[in-house]
């Protein structure tokens, strides 16, 4: 996997999210957050316990750059993530899928709303800068609460699937999340704005 560069707002935080880095990289960004704004301090351990279930998530599915936001606006928790994940092009057969930003997105589905309030996804190809073609989905759809459950949270989603340059055999996947949906459209522009500045390095 090559390296790459990604760029999130200001206010958002970047962690590493691996078990050993997660726990002192956490606790160094809320110290620093809560210094810069004091009334942060008393939501010190709802901030430091949202941070964490968001890396561990991130890192139990295969995440390799998290950046997350997390903020109380007058008591209501408003949360998102932004991962970064490498994508085999190879099915469960060994066969080799097709990379081809085209071909990704005809083999997505698009999920059609019968009424209001059911999920929904559209899919699409977008064009990043310097990188190229994507295959990309965006909706707000049912996502497993973890690999196995059967249950499912609601979520805003944004994917996009980046072709790797020289490698048939990988897609990088960048993912936007949000559990926020009154916000849907202000976070599928988000995760848009952030995913058009991922480069390969």
């Amino acid at each position: 996997m090559p390296s790459f560069s990604l760029a999130v707002p200001e206010s958002w935080w970047e962690f590493d999210v691996r078990p050993e880095g997660r726990e002192a990289t956490i606790r160094a960004l809320v110290d620093e957050r809560v210094r810069e704004v004091p009334e942060l301090a008393a939501y010190r351990a709802d901030v430091s316990s949202m941070l964490r279930k968001m890396a561990k998530d991130a890192h139990d599915s295969g995440a390799l750059y998290m950046g997350c936001m997390a903020e109380n606006f007058d008591g209501i928790p408003l949360s998102a993530t932004v991962t970064v994940s490498a994508l085999g092009a190879r099915n469960k057969q060994g066969v080799t899928l097709s990379t081809d930003p085209r071909t990704i997105a005809e083999s997505l589905r698009t999920i059609t709303p019968h009424r209001e309030g059911d999920a929904w996804r559209t899919v699409t190809t977008v064009e990043i800068p310097e990188v190229g073609p994507a295959a990309r989905t965006y909706g707000v759809e049912d996502v497993p609460v973890a690999e196995g459950d059967s249950r499912t949270l609601r979520m805003v989603l944004t994917q996009t699937y980046v072709p790797v340059p020289g490698n048939s055999d990988q897609v990088v996947l960048v993912s936007g999340a949000s559990p926020v949906l009154d916000l849907a459209e202000a976070f599928h522009d988000i995760f848009d704005a952030v995913t058009s500045t991922f480069r390969f390095i």
